[in-house]
């Protein structure tokens, strides 16, 4: 339960005595809660804490993995987390094999669809957000991905590491520590998955933000938003953003960009769609 510990000592040291409503002298030594604190909070033993975040307890209850969720203020997908990292151990038939890592195909139906939709960039993301298939105007938006080593597609990594992708993103701080969240949501479900650990690994000693936000363990869920482009030829686009399930693909959800009808940004994305755009895949 390696990454159960290092999971709750993370949430507890970011967790600050205010936010727990805990009066104190102003004179403490470490930062956030106490274990000590965070177990009355949760009415459980201080050692039962200790023995969690050190690895050491053989289980753990959703009821008591609640009552420390509850405790530390955590919404619906570091719940999820949690709960998910508490029950890795027990269910190695839910992890990913090594052997699967890289088997990610996108179905013939599922690429005709992505096709059908010229009015808006697309793509279908798999796991580890690699960028399995994409349709012209995605590839107008954010790159050339047919020019792009098939080991290098991958969402993240073009975020942190492609110096044009990065330099779309109009607040690239913000879309950056999405990207690690979502990214360490994907290691709780699969810690085996190799490919997964080398990109870490490659991010960390590539970049310093990154190795910083993987070590704080924030964890969210691909759901929706907007994000802000700065597109080179289209100029500021404001798009929002839905990531869909791919039923009957596990693992695959579909990244739909959309504008507002009639807005600036509607008019920039029929500007591209015009333009001699690059071949899907």
């Amino acid at each position: 339960m390696t990454e159960l510990g290092d999971y709750l000592r993370a949430c507890r040291a970011r967790m600050s005595v205010e936010e727990a409503g805990i009066r104190t002298s102003g004179h403490r030594r470490v930062p956030g809660l106490r274990r000590e604190e965070l177990a009355m909070m949760a009415g459980v033993s201080v050692d039962y804490v200790v023995r969690l975040e050190q690895g050491r307890a053989r289980s753990a209850s959703p009821e008591i993995l609640l009552a420390l969720a509850r405790a530390l203020r955590l919404h619906a997908d570091e719940q999820a987390y949690l709960l998910r990292c508490a029950t890795e151990a027990d269910a190695p038939a839910q992890r990913l094999h090594p052997q699967r890592a890289a088997a990610q195909q996108v179905s013939t139906a599922t690429r005709t669809l992505l096709n059908s939709m010229t009015a808006v960039p697309a793509l279908v993301l798999g796991r580890r957000m690699d960028v399995l298939a994409w349709n012209p105007l995605a590839a107008a938006l954010i790159t050339d991905f047919g020019k792009v080593a098939p080991t290098h597609r991958n969402h993240v990594r073009l975020s942190f590491l492609d110096p044009h992708v990065r330099g779309l993103y109009a607040d690239w701080e913000t879309v950056a520590k999405e990207c690690v969240a979502y990214l360490r949501m994907d290691a709780g479900r699969y810690p085996e998955d190799r490919a997964l650990a080398d990109l870490v690994e490659e991010l960390s000693l590539a970049d310093e933000d990154f190795r910083h936000w993987w070590s704080t363990h924030r964890v969210r869920a691909q759901h929706c938003g907007r994000k802000e482009f700065r597109h080179p030829l289209a100029g500021e686009l404001s798009l929002d953003y839905q990531v869909l399930d791919v039923r009957g693909a596990a693992d695959q959800s579909l990244l739909v960009y959309t504008a507002e009808p009639g807005s600036r940004t509607a008019q920039a994305l029929t500007f591209l769609a015009a333009m001699r755009t690059p071949a899907a895949a």
